[in-house]
């Protein structure tokens, strides 16, 4: 008898869109990472507070010709359809009948997920060549802040703490980190 080892199941938009109109979603938070379907942590107070808090600090110093996402998908691949906590995009609203497939600024607010948006959520965004990858560390109350993709890879790390201001994608307005944290 012949053996052979289980197979995992790769799974693409088009079925992961499916799977949601047959109802498998159900009352679920999923993302479709890569080809696998993701179960997420349910969202906490303080998070749900950066993610606001952050999104209006965002709109303040992207104003037009940018649009400011929260909760949305964005396309990066057959297979991949994260839907970061927030993403700018360029453009308004009216301009994606079809989600965005790029972004120059992704931000992920996090707690129970931190070694997860810096591990694979890093390299899925250095990957897919967003210019700037943002986490607001809960944990540890700071902004970690990703910079200049190349080969898969951001090449640039910093760190700033609540005290600390933060221009994002080298336009001229600063953002005050602790204007991001609950």
């Amino acid at each position: 008898m012949a053996t052979a080892d289980p197979q995992v199941k790769h799974w693409t938009r088009d079925e992961y869109y499916q799977m949601g109109e047959a109802g498998l979603f159900a009352d679920q938070c999923v993302e479709l990472i890569d080809g696998e379907i993701l179960m997420m942590s349910p969202m906490k107070a303080a998070h749900a507070a950066s993610v606001l808090l952050t999104s209006d600090a965002l709109r303040k110093v992207f104003t037009a010709g940018y649009c400011v996402r929260v909760q949305l998908p964005l396309v990066l691949a057959d297979d991949c359809e994260p839907e970061p906590n927030i993403a700018v995009v360029p453009g308004s609203p009216r301009d994606y009948t079809e989600h965005p497939t790029t972004a120059p600024l992704i931000v992920e607010v996090s707690d129970t997920t931190l070694a997860f948006d810096r591990g694979r959520k890093r390299e899925l965004y250095a990957q897919a060549n967003v210019s700037e990858y943002w986490i607001v560390n809960l944990v540890d109350r700071f902004l970690e802040v990703f910079r200049d993709p190349v080969n898969g890879a951001f090449h640039h790390q910093s760190q700033f703490d609540s005290n600390d201001i933060v221009t994002p994608c080298g336009l001229h307005n600063a953002i005050q980190v602790a204007d991001l944290l609950p």
